[in-house]
């Protein structure tokens, strides 16, 4: 008898927490957008968000070349080598930021599942002022197994080996400030609303692509 093993592509993700210069320095981006002229995004977004802007790296390729590329680099050494989406072999393919943009989510906002464009996407939360622990005690949610108070959460949704629909979340307080998320654009996530907050939640989100394709 013949054997082989057969292993499904990975469609993880890679949780990090980033270094306190990198965090500096989209605080300094982000305070280069207000002092210019904002980009208004929220049309090109999924859900209810009210300020989503658009930002970018600076022109040394910063934030790309010390945080994203080696984000890249952990994925695929998860995955056989492999992207999430597999690409013609062409040797002019380059890998970029095709989008970059800053949101402030306020109380009552929220994402819907959704998928981004391009090849994989991140999200960094820089600034978190509600605790879950507090959210779950919300009147409204009495009642509801644990399980099942989502308020403040994020959370990722994708299918097993066996067809079954299967939901992992990030339960948000201020200990996940500086945290970051990297996994394939085409995983399908959501942002549930918080409560009982009048401060902004504010998260550094952003895609890459191959140029050429």
């Amino acid at each position: 008898m013949k054997s082989r093993s057969i292993s499904p592509q990975h469609h993880g993700w890679v949780e990090s927490i980033l270094d306190k210069e990198h965090i500096d320095f989209l605080w300094e981006r982000i305070e280069e957008v207000e002092r210019g002229d904002v980009k208004d995004v929220k049309g090109r977004l999924a859900g209810n968000i009210s300020r989503s802007s658009a930002m970018t790296d600076d022109e040394d390729g910063t934030f790309f070349n010390q945080v994203l590329l080696p984000h890249v680099e952990i994925y695929k050494s998860m995955n056989q080598g492999l992207d999430p989406v597999d690409i013609p072999v062409n040797a002019d393919i380059e890998l970029y930021i095709h989008d970059l943009w800053v949101n402030h989510q306020y109380k009552h906002e929220f994402n819907p599942y959704h998928f981004h464009g391009g090849m994989y996407s991140f999200v960094i939360w820089l600034k978190i002022p509600t605790d879950w622990k507090e959210q779950n005690k919300l009147p409204f949610l009495d009642g509801m197994d644990e399980d099942n108070k989502k308020a403040s959460n994020f959370e990722f949704q994708y299918l097993d080996m066996f067809g079954n629909i299967k939901h992992f979340g990030y339960r948000l307080d201020p200990n996940m400030e500086g945290r970051m998320l990297f996994f394939p654009a085409r995983l399908q996530h959501t942002v549930y609303p918080f409560y009982n907050c009048d401060e902004a939640r504010i998260s550094v989100a952003g895609n890459l692509w191959y140029r050429g394709i």
